[in-house]
């Protein structure tokens, strides 16, 4: 695959995402929320994105050719720009 259908891909991912959950800066500020409860402190949608990218590169370290987990880092890196608005 090349970088451009990589990105292709991210953004397809995005926009099912998108039609299939809603507004990724309301998502995102759910998650942050219901994470605030479980860990005791605030969590900011910002931290809610980058902790998912941070979970998607454990994944890619155990497995570099993972095609999903490389369109999620992309995907979830474009939407930090969307929920620290």
């Amino acid at each position: 695959m090349t970088s451009e259908e990589m990105l292709q891909d991210a953004a397809a991912i995005i926009a099912e995402r998108g039609a299939a959950y809603g507004d990724a800066e309301a998502s995102m500020s759910k998650v942050a929320a219901r994470w605030s409860i479980t860990l005791g402190c605030t969590v900011t949608p910002a931290q809610v994105v980058l902790c998912m990218i941070d979970l998607k590169l454990v994944r890619l370290a155990h497995d570099p050719k993972h095609q999903d987990s490389t369109a999620d880092v992309i995907g979830y890196a474009a939407l930090l720009p969307e929920v620290t608005r």
